[in-house]
């Protein structure tokens, strides 16, 4: 059946760069483990601003091992770090200092600042032979500017945490990510049972989305959840890239 008609499972893994290869080498071997499931990497060019990743060329020989099996690229922000203006009140401060870690690089940007990223961004993959069809902001956190920008960009998809959007026209599937938070042993408990919760809860969507962090990979029984999840919705859903499903949408 098209990707569009059959239920699908969406596998990405964030934060994909030369600095947090390691971990994602370990994730990765774990869905490797599973069986052949495509997955979309996040790449960021310049994560934390440690240097563009096309300077590493181990970590682009892993990269480009991994895309000749079937898996993706797409862009995952620029910097990975929010230096937008300053928040504009105690909630937006909140959500984009506390729940996000200062990291939400998209969250207050102007349309030229975020195009001008977007485009350096794609202008980087292009230079590796990378095809990217889809962008993801760091926390899922879109601003206005942003917005409007990728609407304007070649790009043919984005996610936030609640669904994936065709572009350029906005065409939402409703599909919330499962995900782990990982910076406390109480936040770890409480995602096993959100997610949990949330996989019985989306049995009849056609998409399901599962996203894993780099940090997942230091804490065995986050990683022992992930394989248990990812089995199950294998019962009933065929693994595809976002491009794949969005593809499927026609």
């Amino acid at each position: 059946m098209p990707p569009a008609e059959a239920a699908a499972l969406c596998l990405s893994l964030h934060d994909v760069a030369p600095a947090t290869w390691p971990e994602c080498r370990r994730l990765l071997q774990m869905l490797d483990g599973i069986g052949p499931l495509p997955v979309t990497l996040l790449a960021v060019p310049d994560y934390h601003r440690g240097g563009p990743l096309e300077r590493d060329r181990a970590f682009l020989a892993a990269v480009e091992g991994r895309l000749a099996q079937g898996d993706e690229v797409a862009l995952h922000g620029y910097h990975h770090l929010d230096r937008g203006p300053p928040p504009a009140g105690p909630l937006e401060w909140l959500r984009r200092r506390v729940y996000t870690a200062g990291e939400g690089e998209f969250a207050a940007l102007a349309e030229a600042e975020a195009a001008a990223l977007v485009e350096r961004g794609l202008a980087l993959m292009g230079r590796l032979g990378w095809p990217v069809a889809g962008f993801v902001a760091p926390a899922w956190l879109l601003g206005d500017g942003a917005r409007a920008a990728l609407a304007r960009s070649p790009l043919r998809y984005t996610t936030t945490r609640q669904g994936i959007y065709r572009l350029p026209d906005w065409r939402e599937t409703r599909a919330p990510s499962l995900v782990y938070s990982v910076r406390a042993g109480w936040r770890r408990t409480l995602s096993r049972g959100w997610n949990a919760r949330l996989f019985e809860g989306q049995r009849a969507r056609p998409l399901l989305r599962i996203s894993l962090h780099p940090a997942d990979a230091r804490h065995p029984e986050v990683i022992a959840s992930w394989r248990r999840l990812i089995t199950r919705a294998l019962e009933g859903r065929r693994p595809l890239t976002k491009r794949q499903w969005i593809e499927g949408l026609g």
